[in-house]
């Protein structure tokens, strides 16, 4: 037994030895486990590229793009997640001369391929289209002064609701589908629409110009941007009035709130650096701020709050923040044009 002794030990530091070597190889080598792991896709609309792009944000690369107008900005998904809807808007800028789109892009994101298009009827410039609880699509006709409602099965266009205010250009819908809320760049206004109805209730004034508009997810406030003063204007959609504003470092273009309505993610796109911050909504105060990697156009937090994406038009880039650690992750490097966000679980 004693001569065996010295044996047995061995055999159990060379087992020991072992372990700790596979262990080390495995927290080595092998991919950290995420609870965060996407197991959707980013689709990103890019203007300069006429296409619309499936990004992998795992992989952080382009996995499949389609051709579509001259130029889509904006892209909202179907129910399902299957089918991206992409507005024609214009080759240019807004307020620009240029082509006045009048149609809406249809893509099969399974099929990776464009499957119709919805004819507006005439030049209208449409940019932002959202898809309603009811099934129907709300976009905004620029050139109209108006919100065009659709019928996606039909793909006929119902009824135009009066926003009576110039480059009627983004919206928002109330969770519950009742009111839909514009942002008016040129009138610095925000139209404030009944959708049963389909009537304007009111015309809120803001400043001289504004920017893009984003609404709580309880639907009691709704924000947008000055773009004469850096502040993010706070509307109460009880009263339909200014509550509150929110001081920003710099010229607010965009903004997103988490889904647990704590935080509203504010990009904003001074003269000489482009930054993006994290505004408490219990307080109206900034408590987090990051360098983006270039001018941001549109914010994406990923459903279940793990991530959010910001585009930066001319870099190409896709920043990302982990939304558990509140710091920057590796952009997603992709072509110069990025816009429009959406994000589907329906197709990989």
């Amino acid at each position: 037994m004693l001569t065996r002794l010295p044996m047995l030990v061995a055999i159990a530091v060379f087992f020991v030895v072992l372990f700790t070597i596979v262990a080390g190889v495995d927290s080595a080598s092998l991919p950290k486990a995420n609870a965060a792991a996407p197991s959707g896709l980013l689709v990103v609309e890019n203007q300069f590229d006429h296409a619309l792009l499936l990004v992998d944000p795992v992989a952080r690369r382009e996995i499949a793009r389609v051709v579509v107008g001259v130029n889509g900005h904006e892209v909202t998904l179907s129910k399902d997640g299957r089918l991206a809807y992409v507005p024609i808007y214009s080759n240019v800028a807004i307020g620009e001369p240029g082509t006045d789109g009048n149609t809406i892009d249809i893509v099969d994101l399974q099929a990776r391929k464009l499957v119709g298009s919805m004819d507006l009827g005439k030049p209208v410039r449409p940019h932002r289209a959202q898809l309603g609880p009811d099934g129907l699509l709300y976009v905004t006709a620029e050139l109209d002064n108006a919100v065009a409602v659709i019928d996606p099965a039909t793909q006929k266009v119902l009824a135009k609701i009066p926003t009576d205010q110039p480059q009627t250009h983004m919206l928002v819908l109330t969770p519950d589908g009742q009111r839909a809320y514009t942002a008016n760049v040129s009138a610095g206004s925000v139209s404030v629409l009944d959708l049963k109805t389909r009537k304007l209730i009111t015309v809120i004034p803001i400043s001289k110009t504004i920017q893009r508009i984003s609404i709580s997810p309880d639907g009691r406030r709704v924000f947008t941007h000055d773009r004469e003063s850096a502040r993010v204007a706070v509307i109460d959609t009880a009263s339909n009035k200014i509550s509150d504003w929110i001081a920003m470092p710099e010229m607010a273009y965009a903004s997103t709130p988490t889904p647990d309505g704590r935080w509203l993610l504010v990009a904003t796109n001074g003269s000489d650096r482009h930054r993006l911050y994290a505004v408490d909504l219990q307080t109206l105060k900034i408590v987090h701020s990051w360098d983006l990697p270039g001018i941001p156009l549109e914010l994406l937090v990923r459903p279940g709050g793990d991530e959010a994406y910001v585009s930066c038009i001319q870099a190409g880039k896709i920043a990302v923040l982990n939304l558990h650690s509140w710091e920057m992750e590796e952009p997603i490097n992709l072509s110069r044009g990025v816009d429009g966000l959406a994000w589907t679980t329906a197709v990989r």
